[in-house]
């Protein structure tokens, strides 16, 4: 499951992935953000999924990199820390942050909370 909440004080976009994520509830969320008209066009996202598993295989990371390019064309960046902790999320995440070159696109993988914030206040 992934649920967001746009945080006007910090100006972030809280993302929560939860239980099981499917590469089509990332593919959702992706296209959602993507037609948000009221998000900054330069967006910083937080996405915590420290309790997700993902229900999706480093094959899908391809198909999550086109979506994630075709959301880059309505913005005018996007800085993306994820918070991940299972070796499996983790793999996946290092994969795609491999793969997902873009100069409008900052990306990074963390282990806690508190350095992908510390990450996301420097950038």
């Amino acid at each position: 499951m992934i649920s967001t909440n746009f945080n006007t004080y910090t100006n972030i976009l809280e993302t929560k992935f939860t239980e099981f994520v499917t590469l089509k509830e990332v593919v959702d969320y992706i296209r959602v953000t993507k037609n948000n008209q009221e998000y900054p066009r330069h967006l910083t996202i937080m996405t915590d999924a420290k309790f997700a598993i993902f229900d999706f295989s480093i094959h899908d990371v391809e198909t999550i990199i086109s979506e994630n390019e075709q959301s880059l064309e309505k913005y005018d960046s996007i800085t993306d820390a994820i918070v991940v902790v299972d070796p499996k999320n983790t793999a996946i995440s290092i994969l795609y942050k491999d793969f997902a070159k873009n100069p409008k696109y900052n990306f990074n993988v963390f282990s806690t909370t508190h350095s992908a914030e510390a990450w996301l206040l420097n950038n």
